[in-house]
Parts: structure tokens; sequence; C-alpha cells
């Protein structure tokens, strides 16, 4: 009798045990939201979303994040209070899937946009997580600052001669892929928007690039002298400190 209660209390304490050990699926909502501007989603091609064991290293899931850029009233024109939410169904998000046995602490990466190398930059933050115990609605949100800046002209080694006009033109948006305007949302006279002409031997010039009728475009005109040439084209917000560059190289001959 003795041994049977032993052998039964033993089996208990093992399917205890056994039983804690059995991975609960955790669920853990990322959304990357540009600075000064709305949620990076499918129209810009998301932001890849790491989701890493932040003592050991090892990936626990990753993906991109998809859907629409939210609600431009709600997340800047409205007044925000606690517990008040930014997103809704639609909005962007990735819906990360945790297989963990125990407290776990993560360390979760941004990289946006992530189509747009010359733009993306890396935002991250790190918490804990509980087996079962899923965040959801907007979950967990990171920042990330900055503009999308490409020179649409001139083009890559493209040669010009020195006789011609230089057309400096570029495209600047926010890092969600909205776009800049006169008196938008996004306004094109808040920025500042110049280009820094380079070459060996001849000091830099810098050269303000105006807004267009297009939205995003900037644009401006210049002759150059003979030389090997690296064009940057920044943009910069000075209310908010949002920054972005390009460059390219031509020859002028």
């Amino acid at each position: 009798m003795r041994f049977r209660f032993r052998f039964f209390s033993l089996l208990s304490v093992l399917l205890f045990c056994f039983g804690s050990l059995t991975a609960q699926e955790t669920i853990v909502m990322v959304r990357a939201l540009a600075k000064d501007a709305k949620f990076i989603g499918s129209s810009i091609g998301g932001a890849k979303i790491i989701v890493r064991n932040a003592e050991t290293g090892m990936i626990l899931d990753q993906g991109f994040t998809s859907g629409s850029t939210g609600d431009t009233k709600l997340i800047l024109k409205t007044p925000q209070e606690r517990y008040d939410s930014l997103t809704d169904e639609e909005t962007a998000g990735f819906k990360a899937e945790l297989d963990i046995t125990e407290p776990t602490f993560i360390e979760i990466e941004a990289h946006a946009p992530f189509n747009k190398k010359q733009a993306r930059v890396v935002s991250s933050t790190q918490l804990w997580v509980i087996p079962g115990k899923n965040i959801t609605g907007d979950g967990v949100v990171l920042e990330v600052p900055g503009f999308v800046v490409d020179i649409l002209s001139p083009q890559t080694h493209e040669r010009i001669k020195s006789s011609e006009v230089v057309s400096l033109k570029a495209n600047i948006v926010m890092m969600c892929g909205c776009p800049v305007t006169e008196g938008g949302t996004w306004d094109a006279n808040q920025y500042e928007v110049k280009a820094i002409l380079d070459a060996e031997g001849k000091q830099s010039r810098e050269i303000a690039l105006k807004p267009t009728d297009k939205a995003s475009t900037f644009e401006a005109e210049t002759s150059l002298d003979k030389g090997y040439y690296t064009i940057t084209v920044y943009a910069f917000d000075p209310v908010t400190g949002n920054t972005g560059v390009d460059k390219t190289n031509i020859i002028i001959n």
C-alpha cells in the first residue's frame, strides 16, 4: 500500500514538472511608428521585426509589419488620454508568436523602412514576457526617426558637360511613406533640404532645394566645373530633429 502511494505521488510530481515545461504560445503585437508621422506598413514594404531571447540571442520569431499606416486624425490630431488606442484592426503590425516555457526577457528590433536601405534604421527595446500572457492592442510600439531621401537627379555616375545646367532633384517622404507637401500635414516649408557638392581640390558648396508642385519633390539647378563630384542631399526638420540623407556620384567633363 505504501509502495503504491509513493508511486502515485512520484508520478503526480513528474507529471506536474513535465506539464510546467510545456511551451505555451504567447502573442506579442509589434508596431513601428514613424516619428512625427504614422505606422510603417505595406505601402512602403514594412518594417522587419526580430524578436530574440535577450540572454541567449536566439531568435524566437521574425517577420514584417503589414497593414495600413493608420488613421491620420487619430494618430496626429486627437489628444491622447491614458489607455487610448492609436490603432485599429487595419493598422500595420507584426504578430509575433513565441513558444516559451517560462518568463523570458526578450529584445525586439524594428529595421525600418526595410526596403529603403539608405534610410533604414534600427529601433529596439527589451521587456519580459510571461507564458500565455498575450500583449495585444497597440502592443509594443517602436518609434522610428528620420526621412526617406531619394536622389532622382542627377543619376549615379552620370556624365554631364560643364557647359550644361545640373538639375538637382530629390524625393523626400516620412519613414512611413507619407507625403511632404507645402501647407500639408507634413509641411515642406518646415524642412531644410540642401545638396552638398564635394569634389577633390574644390571647396564644398551647399545649395538649397525648394518644394515643387509635385508632392514630396524638391529641386534646384546649378553649374559645376570639371571634376568628380559626390552629391549629398539631406532633409532636416528643426522642430522634431528628423533627418534623412542620400548620396550619389557624378562626372563633370
